[in-house]
C-alpha cells in the first residue's frame, strides 16, 4: 500500500514544497510534511510565508 504524500506549490514564484525531499538548505529533512514545517518557513525561492502555497492536485 502507497502513502500518498501531499506537496505544496508556492503561488508566488511556482517552487514545490515535496515533503520527501525536505528543504535541506533550511534545515528541514526530509520526512517533514508542510503542515508540520515551523510558521515562520519561508519559501527558499522568493520568502512567501506558508500562507502563499497551495496543494498541489496531482
Amino acid at each position: 500500500m502507497e502513502v500518498e504524500i501531499d506537496c505544496f506549490e508556492c503561488l508566488v514564484c511556482g517552487y514545490i514544497y515535496n515533503p520527501e525531499a525536505g528543504d535541506p538548505a533550511g534545515g528541514i529533512p526530509p520526512g517533514v510534511t508542510f503542515f508540520s514545517l515551523p510558521d515562520d518557513w519561508l519559501c527558499p525561492e522568493c520568502s512567501a510565508g506558508k500562507n502563499e502555497f497551495a496543494l498541489v492536485e496531482l
